[in-house]
C-alpha cells in the first residue's frame, strides 16, 4: 500500500513538469505564430485581393503584382530605393570596418568610451537625430555657416538639404552603428594570440589586419550590410524629413497606400515585395558567408 501511494506521490510532479514543458512549448510556438507569422500572412493573402470602386473585392488575382510591374513608377521607385540603400551600406561597411578597427586596437577602457559614443545616439529619439541632421544640413545650417566662415564656399550649398544627397547623408549617419556594433563584436571574438603569431612571423599591421582581422569578422561584416540595407529599405520617414519632393522612396510608397490611397490590396503586395526583398539580402548574405566557410 505504501509503495503504491508513494509512486503515486512521484508521478504527480512529473505530470506537472511535462504540462509545464508542454506550456512552455506552446507559448514559444504560439507567441511567433499570432503575432509574426499571421500577420505576415493575412499581408501575403490581401495582396491577391483588388480594390474596385473603393471596396475591397475578395478575389484571387496578381492584379497587384502586374501593377508594380507594369504601371506607374513603382519598379522604378524600387530600383532607385535598391540602389540607395546599396550605397549607404557600402559606405557605412567601409566606415564600420574602420571604426571597429580603430576600437579594437584600443585598451579595454578606451574601447568602451568609444563604444558607448558610438552607442549612445541608439538611446536618444529618432526626432532629435532627425532635426539635429536637418539643422546641420540646412541652408543657414552648422555645415554651410562653417563653410562660409572659413571661406571655403561663397554661398550655402542648397544641395545639402531635401534631396538625395540629403537622403543619403541622414541614412547613413542614423545607421552607421548598426554596422559598427556586429563588426566590432566579431573582431572582439578573434583570439590575441593569433594577433601576437603574426606579429611574432614579422607580419605587419596591414598585413594582419588583411589576412587575420577581415577574414574572420566576416560575420560581423555580413551581418552589419544587412541590417544597414534591411534598415534604410524599409525607411519611410527620413526621406520624407529630409528629401522633400526628391525623397519619393519605396518605403514612403507602401505607406501611401495604406494611408491617402487607402487601397490596402496594392498597398500589401508592395509590402510583400519589400519583405522577399529583405529576406533575399539575408539569404545572400548567408549563402556568402557559408561558400566562404568551404573554402
Amino acid at each position: 500500500m505504501s509503495t503504491t501511494s508513494s509512486s503515486h506521490r512521484s508521478a504527480r510532479p512529473r505530470r506537472r513538469g511535462i504540462v509545464r514543458d508542454l506550456l512552455w512549448h506552446g507559448l514559444n510556438l504560439g507567441l511567433p505564430l499570432l503575432f509574426v507569422v499571421l500577420p505576415i500572412l493575412s499581408f501575403v493573402l490581401v495582396s491577391f485581393w483588388t480594390l474596385t470602386n473603393g471596396q475591397i473585392v475578395h478575389t484571387l488575382t496578381l492584379a497587384n503584382y502586374r501593377a508594380f510591374f507594369t504601371e506607374g513608377s513603382y519598379l522604378q521607385v524600387y530600383l532607385g530605393t535598391v540602389l540607395l540603400s546599396a550605397q549607404v551600406t557600402l559606405i557605412n561597411v567601409v566606415l564600420a570596418i574602420a571604426i571597429a578597427v580603430f576600437i579594437f586596437r584600443r585598451t579595454p577602457r578606451v574601447r568602451f568610451l568609444i563604444l558607448m559614443s558610438f552607442m549612445l545616439p541608439l538611446f536618444m529619439s529618432y526626432i532629435i537625430k532627425i532635426y539635429s541632421i536637418r539643422s546641420i544640413l540646412g541652408q543657414r545650417g552648422l555645415l554651410n555657416e562653417g563653410l562660409l566662415a572659413l571661406g571655403l564656399i561663397d554661398q550655402p550649398i542648397e544641395v545639402l538639404l531635401f534631396s538625395r544627397t540629403a537622403i543619403f547623408i541622414a541614412l547613413a549617419v542614423l545607421y552607421l552603428p548598426y554596422a559598427i556594433l556586429p563588426i566590432y563584436l566579431a573582431l572582439d571574438r578573434i583570439p590575441a594570440n593569433y594577433l601576437a603569431a603574426s606579429a611574432d612571423l614579422g607580419a605587419t599591421p596591414l598585413q594582419a589586419l588583411r589576412d587575420i582581422v577581415l577574414p574572420l569578422g566576416r560575420p560581423g561584416i555580413a551581418a552589419g550590410a544587412v541590417f544597414t540595407f534591411i534598415l534604410t529599405f524599409g525607411d519611410f520617414v527620413t526621406p520624407q524629413m529630409v528629401g522633400g519632393t526628391q525623397g519619393f522612396t519605396f518605403g514612403r510608397i507602401v505607406f501611401s497606400q495604406f494611408g491617402l490611397a487607402l487601397n490596402w490590396p496594392l498597398g500589401s503586395a508592395l509590402a510583400v515585395i519589400l519583405l522577399a526583398t529583405t529576406l533575399l539580402a539575408v539569404a545572400l548574405a548567408g549563402l556568402t558567408l557559408r561558400r566562404e566557410h568551404v573554402r
